[in-house]
């Protein structure tokens, strides 16, 4: 199962996910989202983590303005292309 960054204060996107089976680690700093096939941060301090920077080869999603189910919506379509 693909493996999923999920900033810290989004721990109700990580229990979703976590629901649906993937591999959730917490975004504590730009290191955890190497290897990760996707990574969801709120957005609200834009590259403080430093994810924008070519990180991670998956793809970022802003949770900003989504409930977890949407995001969970997000993760699906991006691994699943």
């Amino acid at each position: 199962m693909a493996k999923i960054g999920v900033e810290q204060s989004l721990s109700d996107v990580t229990s979703a996910l976590q629901e649906k089976g993937y591999d959730v680690v917490q975004l504590k700093n730009e290191n955890d989202a190497k290897g990760c096939d996707c990574c969801v941060i709120t957005g609200q301090d834009s590259n403080v983590m430093g994810i924008s920077n070519v990180v991670t080869a998956g793809s970022v999603i802003q949770a900003s303005g989504m409930s977890a189910d949407e995001i969970c919506q997000q993760v699906e379509s991006k691994i699943n292309r």
